[in-house]
């Protein structure tokens, strides 16, 4: 999967997602750290990106109508914490369905389910 990380999300998880055989950049890579949700989603649309955030604004689907974009996954995490926030995602990570199936689409992830949204 072609995945960028929104800044928000543990730096680190782009080398263990790389490891897992993912694509990964991230927004800090891009020097994209600190644009607004619009530059942000546009970037990983022009990159053919999924785009993985925990900006619960990004998951607006008036804002971000999940149709324009390669996919858009929202961790809505309980948890806080640099790696609380590591393990939930690298631990949905083998739950996300395929790049293929998240076009168009929006993924809500929680410590308890995962939802696929249009």
């Amino acid at each position: 999967m072609h995945i960028k990380l929104d800044e928000n999300l543990p730096a680190e998880l782009a080398d263990d997602l790389t490891a897992l055989g993912h694509d990964v950049d991230s927004v800090e890579s891009e020097g994209l750290a600190g644009q607004p949700d619009p530059v942000v989603a546009a970037a990983a649309h022009r990159g053919k990106r999924v785009l993985f955030t925990l900006d619960k604004g990004l998951g607006d689907v008036r804002r971000f109508p999940p149709r324009l974009y390669h996919g858009l996954v929202l961790f809505r995490l309980r948890q806080k914490g640099r790696a609380a926030v590591r393990r939930a995602v690298l631990g949905a990570v083998p739950h996300i369905p395929s790049a293929s199936r998240l076009v168009g689409r929006l993924l809500v992830v929680t410590e308890s389910s995962i939802r696929l949204r249009r």
